[in-house]
């Protein structure tokens, strides 16, 4: 068994080995090269294809972002006219004064348009912004008598939103709305207090004595107190006026009419600040007579929405550099 054995081992030792093909590491080397060639370029490709699958995307978004539904209005027949003012009233905000008349004017324009509903939930807002729309609606309703503009309230109209709001011909809201606070306020907060305690004191150069006016690090002076309320009474009686003048003889006046205080939606119409109970739909379909209703709403672009923050904060940093003291009037 062993001599078997020992044999087949001579033998196969004496067998010539198979020679290798001359080059074949080259070969293995180019074959290994050309897959990670072939690897690379497949990667390549995919990420191209999810790059341009990211652009598509975000340029169909600032697209979409972009357009209006007020364009939609052509050839779509007689209809409703609906524009919505929903949050802060201010400028280049949801509720400012620019976007709101471009839409009011497209609506007025459209000769397809029966009537225009303006929805309104605002807290209020700026008292320039909230007269600048109020004296457009009212210019707009005189150039265009049939065409009649109503108000309906969301959740609340108070403030600015309502002085917005009686510029209407008539007003309609939820008996749970929250309808008024015809008044004006001017926020701020005194920190002398807190910096005589730390030992802090302030160092304000002006030129000019009233510069300094209502500076919150600095005593509060009774003059300018005094001015600043002026000033107040003013704005008020501009708001006073407004609503005197766009609920005429329908207005119950009362001593808390015009002190800022809020009412119910259901108060609100015995008190002759509004005129009845409805809804966008119920508005369109009872009053116009249309329930095709289309949205005239100048909406924001993503693209102006990214300027408007970066502009507004650049903007907003160098008014409080140079103001600082700077407290504005509003209606909320």
């Amino acid at each position: 068994m062993s001599n078997d054995y020992e044999q087949d081992r001579q033998v196969s030792s004496e067998r010539p080995a198979t020679p290798r093909k001359e080059g074949w590491e080259r070969e293995v080397l180019e074959k290994l090269a050309f897959a990670t060639i072939k690897e690379q370029r497949a990667r390549r490709r995919w990420g191209i294809f999810f790059k341009l699958a990211v652009l598509s995307l975000i340029v169909f978004a600032i697209w979409t972002g972009m357009t209006t539904t007020g364009d939609n209005a052509q050839n779509v027949g007689p209809h409703t006219a609906l524009i919505k003012i929903d949050g802060t009233i201010e400028a280049k905000g949801a509720g400012d004064a620019e976007s709101v008349i471009s839409a009011l004017t497209k609506a007025y324009n459209d000769a397809s348009s029966v009537g225009i509903i303006l929805q309104i939930n605002s807290p209020g807002g700026s008292p320039v912004q909230a007269g600048i729309i109020n004296d457009e609606i009212t210019r707009l309703r005189a150039e265009n008598p049939k065409k009649p503009i109503y108000v309906v309230v969301g959740e609340v109209c108070a403030s600015g939103g309502y002085y917005i709001a009686a510029a209407a011909d008539r007003i309609y809201v939820n008996k749970a709305s929250i309808v008024g606070s015809i008044g004006v306020l001017m926020d701020g907060f005194g920190f002398t207090g807190a910096m005589e305690k730390i030992g802090v004191e302030r160092r304000l150069l002006t030129a000019g004595e009233n510069k300094g006016f209502m500076d919150p690090f600095s005593p509060q002076s009774e003059t300018q107190k005094i001015y600043a309320q002026d000033m107040l009474n003013e704005i008020h009686q501009q708001f006073i006026d407004v609503v005197r003048k766009g609920r005429g003889a329908r207005l119950r006046e009362t001593p808390e009419t015009f002190s800022g205080l809020v009412w119910s939606g259901a108060k609100s119409v015995e008190l002759g600040l509004a005129d009845g109970f409805g809804t966008v739909e119920s508005v369109a379909r009872e009053q116009f007579k249309s329930t095709n209703i289309v949205d005239y709403t100048q909406r924001e672009g993503i693209s102006d929405r990214v300027l408007r923050k970066f502009g507004a904060a650049a903007g907003a940093a160098a008014i409080k550099a140079a103001l600082p003291e700077l407290v504005t009037p509003s209606l909320k």
